[in-house]
């Protein structure tokens, strides 16, 4: 939600002279949430499956089941935007790195600036935790994505023909 807001702002040497300009606040809207209830287990696996494989084409090998999802030190969380589950990522937290996995934002709220607060979110969950460093092995498509927000190609990885091994110092 955008609210607008107006602002008095001086003008001249006497400051008598008062203008108004219209500025944008964002309200804070999203958060990222643990999943805990059936529900919300559903919702995150539900995006996952349709954004990551079956929109890939990848239909029937998705494993919610999958125990990754439930190890020690791995984070899997929603990205709630105006309490609906919108995105996910897990963050796969090992000593002082962070590693983001499965990023993913819903088809219809795609391109709407919700994939960047979910990043700005998981970095400040990995930060709070003591990472300094954030690590993603990502889609090709996702890369120029990415890169807008700090990632940079980790040259010390290989490249596979899908995806790119990308890392940001925090």
């Amino acid at each position: 939600m955008v609210l607008p807001l107006l602002s008095a702002i001086t003008s001249g040497s006497t400051g008598r002279s008062i203008s108004f300009v219209r500025r944008r606040v964002v309200a804070v809207t999203h958060s990222l949430a643990r999943p805990t209830t059936r529900e919300e287990w559903a919702h995150y696996h539900a995006i996952r499956r349709e954004v990551l494989w079956e929109n890939r084409g990848r239909f029937n090998v998705y494993d919610e089941s999958h125990p990754d999802e439930y190890k020690d030190g791995n984070f899997p969380l929603l990205l709630v935007y105006e309490a609906e589950p919108i995105g996910v990522v897990r963050i796969d937290i090992e000593r002082d790195r962070a590693i983001f996995r499965r990023v993913a934002i819903r088809d219809e709220y795609q391109r709407q600036g919700h994939g960047t607060a979910l990043m700005q979110l998981a970095e400040r969950f990995a930060k709070d935790r003591g990472c300094t460093i954030l690590y993603s092995c990502v889609d090709l498509a996702a890369v120029p994505f990415y890169e807008k927000c700090g990632f940079e190609r980790d040259r010390n990885c290989l490249a596979s023909a899908n995806n790119v091994s990308m890392q940001k110092l925090l």
